[in-house]
């Protein structure tokens, strides 16, 4: 045999060996190249794809933190970070804006004009179609947006409430960690900066899955782009700066009131998906003037859904909101139970993680750094989602890709490895990627065969 067929064999030999070893210890891909108009985020595919504006919006790193230091729940010094009333929006992080305005530019955003509220009732100009699809407004049940979450899967009761977190959910909570259950808690942001124990409670105690509920409970089909830019930014800043550095994934309009507008800000911008409901004690309303919901006839509703149908699923609107709304959920548990329904938080039903950036309130955070703004904008409106070409068009319009991945790859040398998909890199926590032993083993043996070839 000769020199150079024993060199080209050793070569093939280190080549194959290489390769066995890189996909035994590479982390498995997540490209996020799935269809958008899933009603689901993939399970395992938890971060949004590449290209989303809003995996540069909100600094994360590694493990079960961000890597970032914050200030401690409830002090003065996190309170003082956030908006006490209706957000500014001259006051909004200016990447936030960015990113909107390149969402717009793309026409991702549909221009929809904004409603005015009409004896309490959402109102579109010019008689606009509620009901049409091209504004499809979830406030007149209009459910034709695939992006948005109504109904559980068959036998599965959807656990969730609104409006916390309060006073009034400490006896819930309680009841919850008694049962071991879990649920998801769509939260008001002006209320965790007012109920810091709470929060924690539900977050730090129960580990239960924390969406967001806008930042002061408008109605959000009322509002220009950057106040539903305020409203879904502070909220989602709020939370993740309290949950280190987790990202919501999931948001409930309060009133149900969204349409195609405001859904495309929300995962356009921010990433999330919008959940609804399929059922509606019209439990906030107890007490209220006017109102003829009592808790009785809340229940009787409710007993009737738990003997009906296990097809669709129930997504029934509850609230922590006062003493009677958690009475009812605490009533009624027993008969969901004996009824034959599973009992599942609401943003795990369909196989997904509870946030973009990590799959609950206790596992790690995915580690993302070393994103520009220039990348949001150009990947936002150069980027098509669910397109496996949408990372080549992010890269060639930033025009750097390849400076910014040697960059990445030397801070982190020290803890990790660079992935790299278009214009965006990060970093995965060390603990996923360990192949340095056997790696070496492999290349010393492979570079000896060339030796003595």
């Amino acid at each position: 045999m000769s020199f150079l067929t024993k060199r080209f064999l050793a070569l093939a030999a280190l080549s194959y060996l290489c390769s066995l070893t890189l996909a035994s210890y590479l982390p498995r891909e997540d490209h996020h190249d799935h269809d958008h108009s899933s009603d689901s985020l993939p399970a395992g595919n938890w971060y949004q794809p590449d290209h989303h504006p809003v995996r540069s919006l909100f600094k994360r790193a590694t493990h079960q933190t961000d890597g970032q230091t914050y200030p401690a729940v409830g002090s003065a010094q996190w309170a003082a970070a956030y908006p006490t009333g209706k957000a500014d929006t001259s006051k909004l992080p200016q990447e936030w804006v960015d990113a909107l305005n390149a969402a717009v530019a793309a026409g991702k955003i549909p221009n929809i004009p904004p409603t005015t509220l009409v004896k309490g009732n959402p109102t579109y100009p010019n008689n606009l179609d509620p009901n049409s699809d091209t504004v499809c407004s979830t406030t007149v049940q209009c459910n034709k947006n695939p992006d948005v979450w109504w109904d559980a899967p068959p036998g599965v009761f959807a656990t969730s409430f609104d409006d916390g977190p309060l006073p009034t959910s400490d006896k819930l909570y309680q009841f919850l960690q008694q049962n071991n259950e879990h649920a998801t808690h769509f939260f008001i942001g002006t209320n965790i900066l007012a109920n810091p124990k709470e929060f924690t409670t539900a977050f730090d105690t129960l580990n239960d899955d924390i969406a967001v509920h806008t930042w002061t409970h408008p109605y959000m089909t009322t509002l220009t782009n950057l106040e539903v830019l305020g409203e879904l930014g502070w909220t989602m800043q709020i939370i993740h700066d309290s949950t280190g550095g987790r990202v919501p994934a999931f948001w409930r309009p309060p009133y149900g009131d969204s349409d195609n507008r405001v859904i495309a800000i929300a995962s356009e911008v921010f990433g999330m998906t919008t959940c609804i409901w399929n059922k509606d004690t019209d439990d906030w309303s107890i007490g209220e003037g006017g109102s003829t919901t009592t808790v009785a006839s809340a229940e009787a509703a409710y007993t009737k859904w738990l003997a009906g149908p296990k097809t669709p699923g129930l997504m029934v609107l509850e609230h922590e909101l006062s003493v009677a709304t958690v009475q009812i959920f605490m009533d009624m548990y027993p008969k969901i139970k004996a009824s034959g329904w599973q009992t599942m938080s609401l943003a795990r039903i369909n196989g997904s993680a509870v946030y973009q950036n990590a799959a609950d309130s206790i596992g790690p955070v995915v580690l993302v750094k070393d994103i520009t703004d220039a990348d949001v904008v150009n990947a936002s409106s150069s980027a098509t989602p669910s397109s496996s070409s949408a990372s080549a068009s992010a890269s060639s319009a930033t025009g750097n890709t390849t400076s910014q991945s040697q960059s990445s790859s030397d801070k982190a040398a020290a803890t990790g490895t660079v992935k790299t998909n278009g214009a965006f890199s990060f970093v995965l926590d060390s603990a996923q990627w360990q192949p340095k032993g056997i790696f070496a083993t492999v290349l010393t043996l492979g570079l000896s065969l060339m030796a003595f070839s």
